[in-house]
């Protein structure tokens, strides 16, 4: 018996992987994190599987599942929004198999800073630009932050910042970010990203409270801040150019 961690992506159904879909058709039981998870995905589960949403479930309830159905032998997939590398509690559920000798793997996902990324047509990392991203969130409502890692000291470096799990708090994330960047900053927030009731929002740390404020979005969104939002006229990137690639050999030789 396996538990696989799998990533189910950002909303869209057909943005879980190819290896997500294949395991999820198989399994005889998923446990899925309640609206998170669109029920067109949960269609790709056998007919007759046990679907379990753990969205009203504590960490002991979920690990009492998954032990129940190692004890029947029976894989389970464990469902998770974006992908399991970033905040999705699955250190602490790893963890407590790991002490069970239960088996698991984890299967990555698209995460949702990518899928805001592709919305907005930006690439996160532009030759001159930014060249780092850094994924955090903030510790409200939450488990509190390392000590560093707040806003205003992860800001001192100006790369490109995604602030996850903080949309509520946009006010206080401006705040946090403004000393840094400046108010002319440009913002992107993307909510719901690659779903049909996605909403995106652009503005600058100026404008950007206000804008989703008006917006009304509350949940599932992504704040992005940085420079590469706004990008023009920057080189081109060293990868393809004619300095590195050699011209090909003449046929034959």
């Amino acid at each position: 018996m396996t538990v696989y961690f799998i990533g189910a992506g950002p909303g869209a159904a057909d943005l879980i992987t190819v290896r997500g879909a294949r395991l999820l058709g198989a399994a005889p039981v998923c446990l899925y994190a309640g609206s998170l998870v669109p029920d067109e995905l949960l269609a790709g589960c056998p007919a007759g599987a046990r679907l379990v949403d753990t969205a009203n479930l504590t960490l002991d309830q979920i690990i009492g599942e998954l032990e129940a159905e190692h004890g029947r032998g029976n894989d389970v997939v464990r469902l998770h929004s974006g992908d399991p590398a970033v905040f999705s509690a699955v250190a602490e559920q790893g963890r407590r198999l790991e002490a069970l000798g239960i088996p698991f793997e984890i299967v990555p996902g698209v995460p949702a800073f990518a899928a805001a990324a592709a919305t907005l047509k930006r690439e996160l990392t532009v030759p001159g630009v930014g060249q780092t991203v850094i994924l955090t969130r903030i510790a409200a409502r939450a488990t509190p932050m390392p000590a560093g890692e707040d806003l205003a000291t992860l800001g001192r470096s100006a790369a490109t910042m995604v602030v996850h799990l903080a949309v509520q708090r946009i006010d206080e994330v401006v705040a946090g970010l403004v000393p840094n960047y400046g108010e002319h900053c440009p913002v992107a927030v993307v909510a719901y990203a690659s779903r049909a009731d996605e909403v995106v929002v652009r503005g600058t740390l100026a404008d950007i409270a206000g804008k989703v404020h008006e917006a009304g979005i509350r949940r599932t969104a992504v704040i992005i801040v940085g420079r590469v939002l706004t990008a023009e006229g920057f080189i081109d990137s060293h990868l393809y150019s004619a300095q590195r690639v050699r011209p090909p050999l003449p046929h034959g030789r």
